[in-house]
């Protein structure tokens, strides 16, 4: 009983951080151009559903996670990063995955979509197209208003230590549910891959 009320208590301190946006508002609210030898991925969340539990954005494509930034409701999160492949992570209560592969000069986007959790709410990362291939594509007004209305947050010195703090709650959750992702079928992993041909 008390590993379990420990196991409760350290999952509560670990949401209690992700609650609180540690991440500072952009003094420019404007999405900067690419570099010419770069890539670059807009994470966006807009949903009332599970609006006050925050989600943590990682590249884990080296295996060990870089931290991008905590993603709140109504808020976007840009980050530029090299060209090729890559394997980007969001953590809640769970941790899920969006593949990509990305070309240089280009932006491409994501959005972060909320889901009930047993706990708390927990957060999928899905790719947006320009073919209208999916339900998240660059061409909807959907899409236009998250990307006009949303403010662009950047780390801050709060942030950054909260990532230092809980640097081994993450990369055990990537362990654990990077073997969920993997077990995905081949359909389902392309729907959720951003291709080269979804950046502008």
């Amino acid at each position: 009983m008390n590993i379990l009320r420990l196991a409760v208590l350290s999952m509560s301190l670990f949401f209690a951080g992700c609650a609180s946006n540690s991440m500072l508002v952009s003094n420019s609210q404007t999405v900067s151009d690419v570099s010419e030898n770069k890539a670059q991925v807009v994470f966006m969340r807009s949903s009332f559903v599970g609006g006050a539990i925050n989600g943590s954005l990682f590249d884990v494509t080296s295996g060990s996670p870089v931290f991008i930034g905590i993603i709140a409701n109504g808020t976007k999160v840009a980050y530029e990063t090299s060209p090729g492949k890559h394997l980007f992570m969001v953590v809640s209560e769970a941790a899920d995955f969006m593949a990509a592969d990305v070309e240089a000069g280009k932006s491409y986007f994501s959005i972060v979509t909320p889901r009930m959790g047993f706990w708390k709410a927990r957060f999928s990362l899905w790719p947006v197209r320009n073919d209208g291939s999916t339900k998240f594509n660059t061409g909807t007004d959907e899409f236009k208003n998250m990307l006009q209305k949303t403010k662009l947050m950047e780390n801050s010195e709060k942030s950054l230590a909260w990532f230092n703090k809980h640097k081994l709650d993450i990369d055990a959750k990537r362990k654990e549910y990077l073997t969920v992702w993997n077990e995905k079928s081949a359909n389902d992993l392309k729907l959720r891959t951003l291709r080269p041909e979804d950046g502008r």
